[in-house]
């Protein structure tokens, strides 16, 4: 009798295994339209964001005649350090909870070059979305394409509930003048 439930209980764990689900459908908004997800950043998948970011804002970079920008950890984390401060602000500014500006989180950071520019955003969108709405704008479009620019820094904080705080900064490592543009 063991031995028959045993076999019993293997069939049916085999049968089970060979099952393919049915695919859910795609959850529908009230226009029809599939409901967004909710976008998610693992701590594991920082450089490739960032580096797609690069990939994306050197590809607009070159279709507006201006030269290619590289990441720098310096800006970085004057990025990463404003995203998470504007979250326990709760708002989106240029300014820190301390009364710094993008200028002194630049310096803070120890970042060589000349501070050109900073975007900020509040959003449940990816990067990209995020960048594509950037580039409509004309004043945060001009951070993007400032042709003095030379590197990049990039990064974002998300909140347990998904909303991220994203900064992009740029500047110019050459020292060149400086054009100080700041834009949301």
């Amino acid at each position: 009798m063991m031995r028959l439930l045993s076999v019993f209980g293997a069939l049916a764990i085999l049968l089970a295994a060979c099952t393919t689900p049915e695919p859910s459908a795609p959850s529908m908004g009230s226009d029809g339209k599939p409901l967004p997800r909710l976008y998610r950043i693992g701590f594991a998948d920082k450089s490739k964001v960032q580096f797609r970011m690069l990939d994306a804002v050197n590809s607009l970079r070159e279709a507006a005649g201006a030269r290619p920008l590289k990441l720098n950890a310096r800006l970085n984390a004057a990025a990463e350090t404003h995203s998470r401060d504007m979250s326990r602000q709760n708002r989106p500014w240029h300014f820190g909870s301390d009364g710094s500006s993008p200028i002194n989180r630049v310096q803070r950071s120890g970042y060589d070059g000349v501070f050109l520019g900073e975007n900020i955003s509040e959003t449940y969108e990816t990067e990209l979305q995020t960048l594509s709405a950037w580039m409509e704008e004309r004043s945060t479009r001009r951070v993007i394409t400032n042709r003095q620019a030379t590197d990049l820094g990039f990064a974002w904080y998300q909140e347990p509930n998904g909303k991220i705080w994203w900064t992009l900064i740029t500047g110019d490592g050459s020292q060149g003048t400086q054009e100080q543009v700041t834009a949301e």
